[in-house]
């Protein structure tokens, strides 16, 4: 017990010399450089003369946490019961998705109107009755809704296909990101094909945040898609892919390496690849290129990097690596 005295003394000494080591110091204003009023100056120079993007203009921008927020509750009606705290019984079905509806129509136009607003402005458009126009949007995106649900249940089914460790249905719509991701391409894709600006876009990224899997709203996907754990998984703007198609981890569809100018110069041209229906493609393979053709049923192996098309019902694989053991365990390999 006196040895914890002694440490607890000597502790409490030690304290007691630093404090008295420590002056509190009185600085005045004056004897301290004020940095703010120059980077406030610069700053505000910068966004007013136009050097640096930014958004100073009299009309809303699109809510990022307000398109999460369309995000969740489009899921909850395309998956009724899972993502809520209600439950819901045949009776009482019909008044929960006609609630849940209602609010994604209402909070869907008020997006949208934002969106078209803020794309006029900044390109100096005509005025477009973007009010009008976004509650138009909104209703042919609710229209959407029951086939939407219809390509995503074929999703699931080919997840639970090509998948043994999926127990159920139940298991992917809760815990699978591919299928979350695709969820959400399927949302923003129609949203781009009904031109809405912007939002698709900030969906895409906040699956991306989500699943590390980047798809881009412009891609064409076909029905029972699915991607397997998913993390690192690219699909660029001008990707066609067909039906039943699988791919893993860290698979990426994606442009061959592009000129300085290309932003503007191949903005329509297509530049990633075509892959057709009924195509494995396994973790890390690479295949670039707006010519490039995977044809129906080929399987493409694991690491592959691919520029060229290949046909139907053909199996593109490394060869074997030569593998060196060392260690005590090695067996006699060298």
């Amino acid at each position: 017990m006196s040895r914890f005295i002694r440490q607890d003394a000597d502790i409490m000494g030690k304290q007691d010399v630093l404090a008295g080591s420590c002056k509190t110091e009185t600085i005045s204003a004056d004897r301290v450089r004020n940095p703010i009023p120059d980077a406030v100056h610069a700053l505000a120079e910068g966004f007013k003369r136009g050097r640096w993007a930014s958004h100073i203009e009299p009309v809303p921008i699109p809510s990022k946490h307000a398109v999460i927020e369309l995000i969740e509750q489009a899921q909850r009606i395309l998956f009724p019961g899972f993502f809520s705290c209600d439950i819901l019984r045949p009776e009482n079905l019909e008044y929960h998705l006609g609630q849940q509806i209602s609010l994604l129509f209402e909070n869907l136009a008020s997006q949208i109107s934002s969106a078209i607003r803020h794309d006029c402005f900044r390109h100096n458009q005509a005025c477009s009755l973007c009010n009008e126009r976004s509650y138009e949007l909104a209703a042919a995106m609710i229209d959407s809704l029951p086939e939407i649900r219809s390509t995503l249940e074929s999703d699931i089914e080919a997840t639970l296909t090509g998948d043994p460790a999926a127990a159920n249905s139940d298991e992917v719509i809760f815990s699978y990101p591919g299928l979350y991701a695709t969820m959400i391409y399927r949302l923003a894709h129609r949203l781009l094909e009904l031109e809405v600006p912007l939002i698709p876009r900030i969906m895409s990224e906040h699956a991306y945040h989500r699943t590390a899997i980047d798809i881009n709203p412009e891609a064409a996907i076909g029905s029972h898609f699915f991607i397997d754990h998913g993390s690192g998984v690219v699909i660029g703007a001008t990707t066609t892919i067909g039906d039943r198609v699988r791919i893993y981890q860290g698979v990426t569809l994606g442009a061959l390496s592009l000129p300085k100018d290309a932003g503007e110069r191949l903005r329509n041209v297509k530049r990633h690849p075509t892959i057709e229906d009924d195509v494995i493609i396994y973790a890390n393979a690479t295949i670039l290129g707006g010519e490039t053709v995977v044809g129906a049923r080929s399987i493409i192996g694991g690491n592959v990097w691919l520029t060229e098309s290949v046909g139907p019902d053909t199996r593109v694989m490394l060869e074997q690596p030569r593998l060196v053991y060392i260690g005590p365990g090695a067996g006699g390999q060298r």
